[in-house]
């Protein structure tokens, strides 16, 4: 299959996967009481309310083009006003794991699918290429929700973390809101690797033998 077609195709995945990983996130806070990101228009899938032109283009461009290891990317955050909540605490974590949960869930659809369809269209029609969108769904999705569970700043899982936390750390949480651009490139570079196997087992997981990553 033409290299090209298959990398526009992952790059659309990736845009679309990040939309609504935002999305998620703006109706989880709809849900728990604020209108923030209704307001400024974001609860949609319009790539123009949503994308960064360097975070969501260039940079991962730039990046596969390079065959750099590591994918990096992002879109414009959904706002929230945490004044709005209840429980500012608790809906922050909420609202965080909104995003990765919609990822997971997309994973999970397409790796039922694949199941499903694999065992009629791969012997009758040998459509390989079908079995490869869906494994490209199914394989940034997954990259998406383990990536942002990883509890640095400004990931989803920083908000996790600070919902467990006891009010104690609060500095400890001051410090790595403060340095966690920094320590979040570190890990890029240096320990992006850890969370490969976790992805690679819930991959499997979903596939089974129509893997091919």
């Amino acid at each position: 299959m033409n290299d090209s077609l298959v990398l526009i195709f992952q790059f659309l995945v990736f845009i679309f996967s990040v939309m609504v990983h935002e999305v998620s996130h703006g109706l989880m806070a709809l849900k728990l009481g604020d209108t923030t990101a209704k307001d400024l228009g974001r609860l949609n899938l319009n790539p123009v309310k949503h994308l960064d032109f360097f975070g969501s283009f260039v940079l991962p461009f730039i990046l596969v083009i390079i065959n750099s290891p590591v994918i990096f990317g992002w879109a414009k955050p959904v706002p929230y006003n945490p004044n709005n909540l209840k429980n500012p605490k608790t809906g922050a974590a909420l609202i965080g794991a909104a995003g990765p949960l919609s990822n997971i869930f997309i994973a999970v659809i397409f790796g039922i699918l694949l199941r499903l369809a694999g065992p009629i269209i791969e012997p009758a029609l040998n459509f390989t290429p079908l079995i490869l969108f869906f494994n490209i769904i199914i394989f940034i999705n997954l990259l998406l929700a383990v990536f942002n569970l990883v509890p640095i700043p400004p990931l989803d899982g920083s908000k996790l973390l600070f919902a467990l936390l006891p009010s104690k750390y609060y500095r400890l949480q001051r410090l790595l809101e403060e340095y966690g651009l920094i320590i979040l490139l570190f890990f890029l570079f240096f320990g992006f690797g850890l969370i490969i196997p976790v992805i690679r087992s819930v991959y499997y997981l979903l596939v089974g033998s129509y893997g091919i990553f």
